[in-house]
């Protein structure tokens, strides 16, 4: 029931900037926390940035000052703001839902950061 749609990836050069929204639908209970993980071909999904009901937020050390999650309750979205790109940066970006003992994911949207 719960679905999470993700959008805005796309190619950037590097240094470029993007933003990812994750528009959520369906039926949630309890407390919810959102985060953005990515992912590039035969390699694991990493934690990119997390936030909580309570708008605390955490990063992945590698994206720290660059990237910026935040939340939109009324229109039901997360984004994340990606500035000064890198090609590192490249990958599957996914976003999920955790809800109680219920994780949600969405399908996830391409970043390509390259020349």
């Amino acid at each position: 029931q719960v679905q999470l749609v993700e959008s805005g990836g796309g190619l950037v050069q590097p240094g470029g900037s993007l933003r990812l929204s994750c528009a959520v639908s369906g039926s949630i209970r309890g407390i919810v926390n959102m985060g953005w993980y990515r992912q590039t071909p035969g390699k694991t999904r990493e934690l990119v940035a997390s936030i909580t009901s309570g708008g605390s937020t955490n990063y992945a050390d590698s994206v720290k000052g660059r990237f910026t999650i935040s939340n939109d309750n009324a229109k039901n979205t997360v984004y994340l703001e990606m500035n000064s790109l890198k090609p590192e940066d490249t990958g599957v970006y996914y976003c999920r839902l955790v809800a109680g003992i219920f994780i949600h994911w969405g399908q996830g949207t391409q970043v390509t950061v390259s020349s």
